[in-house]
């Protein structure tokens, strides 16, 4: 009978637990006090100092105590260059994790970015969904979705030159002049525009699932993918996920 009891109590608790989660996720984000919305971020002008509470949803690189990290909340997109960051906090900023950042909005090749930041942990936790994007692409509105989690659907690989002219479904690094390890590019299609799309290899090394799925890649597969919808003279999307067009 006790086992039976404590079996059921435990339930309780992951049903419980589960509920809490999902109403969080749920909640309308309330700033605390000093704290822009993601429209007063938006509206700031370059080079000032911008105040957000914001959630980790991955992890770029950390180096010499800078740690480069994609966050979002449930109204828009923070791309957090260089944040001071020790490697012991670097640890704890695992998906989800809510922070309170102090930097300043910056531009680099038209992404908007925050740099010389500062942060702080705070109670909170959201995992934002993919937004498909795939109806935008190419339009004036997909900026607004900047940084954001995303995906795409139904997209086409399209054959890579590299800096001699040859032809293949991906490159090593911008112009094929990488190797394993390297950043991977590739192009894909849709409605007759083609795009190039990255995996940033310290965001998704060569030991990942999306890594070896690029590689893989033949031109003229039918593909989705998710990822962060980042910005490099034009919209180029770091990816960090790959497979077959459901």
């Amino acid at each position: 009978m006790k086992k039976i009891l404590a079996l059921v109590l435990a339930l309780l608790f992951v049903f419980a637990f589960g509920a809490c989660k999902k109403n969080d996720a749920d909640k309308p984000d309330v700033k605390g006090e000093g704290v822009m919305t993601h429209d007063e971020y938006i509206a700031a002008d370059l080079d000032t100092q911008v105040v957000i509470e914001t959630y980790v949803q991955a992890k770029q690189s950390w180096w010499e105590d800078k740690a480069t990290v994609y966050t979002q909340d449930k109204d828009g997109a923070y791309f957090l260059y260089n944040m001071a960051c020790s490697e012991a906090d670097y640890a704890k900023l695992t998906p989800g994790t809510k922070i309170k950042v102090t930097g300043y909005k910056s531009e680099w090749a038209g992404e908007v970015e925050i740099i010389d930041a500062t942060f702080e942990i705070e109670e909170g936790n959201y995992i934002a969904p993919a937004t498909d994007v795939t109806a935008i692409l190419g339009s004036d509105t997909l900026i607004n979705h900047q940084n954001e989690f995303v995906s795409f659907k139904g997209m086409t690989v399209e054959a890579s030159k590299d800096a001699d002219g040859n032809e293949a479904p991906f490159l090593y690094s911008w112009d094929g002049s990488g190797e394993d390890g390297s950043d991977l590019y590739f192009n894909v299609s849709l409605n007759g525009n083609t795009y190039t799309f990255t995996v940033e290899s310290y965001l998704c090394d060569a030991s990942t699932a999306v890594y070896a799925a690029v590689k893989n890649l033949q031109i003229g597969d039918k593909i989705d993918m998710e990822g962060f919808l980042y910005w490099y003279e034009g919209v180029n999307p770091h990816i960090t996920s790959v497979k077959a067009a459901g």
